[in-house]
């Protein structure tokens, strides 16, 4: 027997069952409405939207701190980086009045002039940063971490009550162990590492690194470009499926510190902020 339709003139009609008139929006809704009645954007997160205002003072801001915690551990910085302007500028200028048109290449040298500056800045201020945490528990750590691209750290994979400690990246070029300690002992720990994570990963390319400056070490500071020179063995959908198996493993197994972090949060903004601009 077919059912018929409700007629049941009580049933819910226009704007009921949709929840509070200032609720937060659905699905469907491009928007929310504030407190004081203003239509907030809302991004694809589900988050209000950041103007670019905002993101412009929160960068500034985080610039400044790092000038100046620079400028505590590297006197010369703005006279150096004063010296690189004027150099750029005049080569820019004196190519435009030998093209005869020294007015119209003013914009560019200034441009490039700063250019120059902020690069001195950035160079400077990533080579204090890693005179601070240079021997410190977690440098290594703390290295990988700020690495540009698709690189996925595990921190603290393997190490002992002295503080040495391995660390476990995945990324294009395979599995990468870096090792940070006294180099008798950290190469006993990344070979248990191997033994460890050699059946989950096959065929995969594992190499391995000891942080350091004897022979055959790698130097902290050279450390990030050291892992992204390795060659490419992996695809990106290969990477994901790995990284799949290899959370079957689990991350950190001692209380290895993620990284430190000299002078605060400071310092982590003047490594990682000013080295990717």
């Amino acid at each position: 027997m077919a059912r018929s339709r409700s007629t049941d003139p009580s049933a819910p009609t226009g704007n009921a069952g949709r929840g509070p008139a200032g609720g937060a929006p659905g699905r469907g809704s491009k928007g929310a409405t504030a407190a004081s009645g203003k239509k907030v954007k809302v991004g694809k997160d589900g988050q209000p939207k950041v103007s670019r205002l905002s993101k412009f003072k929160s960068q500034a801001g985080m610039m400044t701190q790092a000038y100046k915690l620079t400028y505590k551990n590297d006197p010369k910085l703005p006279w150096v980086m004063l010296i690189a302007f004027v150099v750029v500028a005049a080569v820019v200028e004196l190519i435009g009045i030998l093209l005869s048109s020294p007015f119209l290449v003013i914009p560019i040298a200034v441009l490039l002039g700063l250019l120059a500056a902020l690069i001195i800045f950035g160079r400077r201020a990533q080579g204090t940063a890693y005179r601070q945490v240079e021997g410190q528990p977690g440098a290594a750590s703390w290295v990988l971490e700020g690495m540009r691209g698709d690189w996925r750290v595990s921190s603290g994979v393997a190490g002992n009550r002295e503080l040495d400690a391995v660390h476990r990246v995945l990324g294009r070029p395979g599995i990468v162990l870096v090792g940070e300690g006294a180099p008798q002992r950290v190469r006993g720990l990344i070979a248990q590492e191997k033994r460890r994570i050699a059946k989950v990963v096959g065929d995969t390319p594992i190499y391995d690194v000891t942080v350091g400056d004897g022979e055959g070490q790698v130097p902290l500071k050279k450390l990030s470009a050291h892992v992204m020179k390795l060659p490419r063995n992996l695809s990106a959908a290969e990477v994901n499926a790995l990284g799949k198996r290899m959370s079957a493993l689990g991350g950190a197994r001692m209380p290895v510190p993620g990284g430190p972090l000299p002078g605060g949060k400071q310092m982590s903004v003047s490594q990682r902020q000013v080295r990717r601009r």
